[in-house]
């Protein structure tokens, strides 16, 4: 049974940055000149892009485009692949690529530009890049001296629940760059907060909040759209998953990509469907419960072939913890069949040198643990052991309760 589809209590009094900029007349924008940082899911409440209610502002002036992994308009499909700048003919602007061989913008890329506005959804997870992009963009301003302005928004899975490994810096990469841990419970705009103090950054940052949200809310509990912020995060299931799912991404097995519902979905052509489920659903996983199913993936890895898994259906999304979860299946995995499973290699996400596991994990904890077959529970306490530091570390940057 389905433990959260119940009648819902939306909240209709939400109103996230872009709408709070559109409604003072862009008053913090006024005399300035703009950069704007966006993805595809960056829209007001009217499902309008951010590139045209700002192109419709006045009193200040739009110079350039800027956009992350997948692009401002989504042109990329899978991860991992790189896009050019180009010129937008609709806007006549220059859009500027920050997923490719520049990451960090130039200076040639912020001529002109006074104040740099960041729009875009997150998905609560430190993998995730557009954090980075954004923290990246926040260090280049802070060293010309270029103003941040950020448009914040709810955090999609909720800003309550801290799960996984806070990240070891010597394992940092595009995938993290800051010590936070997998799931971090944050909006975008308190995380930059955050990070702009703790590693001294020095950057001139304003949060326009969103007004409206409580902690303890997840995107479906508000009434705004929800436009997918990547095209393998098509459901608030998938996000929900995601701080563990992306761990695959480490691995031979498909996380589901080529499917219809990514991360919820995954396997390998060497995976026993049944077994492995049924290995999984003794575990009695808080939250959840996998079905045994088999797939072919469309692209991405294993494309065209045969693969045996399970879809995880969430019952209790509050009692999931994906991280344990997929820490397991990839722990099963290995035992069940060993020479059949292994790990991804470099490069991964502009590492070249470190195995992607352990820029995905923080740390060779868990590769670790799984080649020699150890004690998952002393990985378990040691992400519990970061959780809890965390949720201290993190308080006095919350701004919303």
């Amino acid at each position: 049974m389905n433990t959260y589809a119940k009648q819902k209590v939306i909240n209709t009094n939400i109103k996230t940055g872009i709408d709070i900029l559109e409604e003072s007349g862009f008053a913090a924008l006024q005399g300035s000149k703009v950069g704007l940082l966006v993805n595809p899911a960056s829209v007001n409440r009217k499902i309008e892009h951010d590139v045209d209610i700002i192109r419709r502002g006045k009193g200040f002036e739009l110079k350039a485009l800027f956009g992350p992994q997948h692009g401002i308009y989504g042109h990329t499909q899978d991860n991992m692949i790189e896009w050019t700048g180009f010129e937008d003919k609709r806007t006549n602007l220059p859009v500027y690529s920050l997923y490719g061989e520049v990451r960090k913008p130039t200076d040639r890329m912020l001529e002109g530009i006074d104040t740099m506005l960041i729009d875009l959804p997150d998905i609560g997870t430190r993998y995730y890049t557009f954090l980075w992009s954004a923290k990246l963009v926040m260090e280049a301003c802070a060293e010309k001296g270029i103003r941040v302005v950020v448009l914040d928004r709810p955090n999609p899975i909720g800003g309550e629940i801290i799960e996984g490994p806070t990240l070891q810096l010597f394992y940092r990469s595009f995938v993290g760059l800051s010590a936070i841990p997998v799931r971090h419970g944050m909006t975008i705009g308190e995380l930059l907060v955050f990070i702009n103090e703790k590693e001294e950054i020095g950057c001139k940052l304003e949060i326009i909040k969103t007004e409206g949200w409580k902690r303890n809310q997840w995107a479906d509990d508000l009434d705004l759209p929800w436009v997918i912020p990547s095209p393998n995060m098509p459901t608030i299931e998938s996000a929900t998953v995601y701080p563990g799912g992306c761990l695959l991404e480490a691995t031979n097995i498909s996380e589901g990509r080529g499917t219809c519902r990514p991360f919820e979905i995954m396997g390998a052509p060497y995976i026993n469907a049944h077994r492995i489920t049924e290995e999984m659903n003794n575990h009695e996983l808080p939250g959840l419960f996998l079905r045994p199913m088999y797939f072919q993936p469309t692209f991405s890895k294993h494309q065209g072939s045969l693969c045996g898994g399970f879809q995880m259906h969430i019952t209790d999304r509050e009692a999931v913890r994906s991280v344990k979860a997929f820490a397991l299946f990839i722990y099963l995995t290995e035992k069940i069949y060993p020479g059949f499973f292994s790990w991804k290699s470099p490069p991964y996400e502009y590492e070249y040198d470190r195995m992607p596991i352990d820029i995905l994990w923080g740390s060779p904890m868990l590769r670790e643990i799984v080649e020699k077959q150890g004690n998952l529970n002393e990985l378990f306490a040691k992400m519990e052991a970061d959780e809890e530091a965390f949720a201290k570390e993190r308080e006095p940057f919350l701004i919303y309760k």
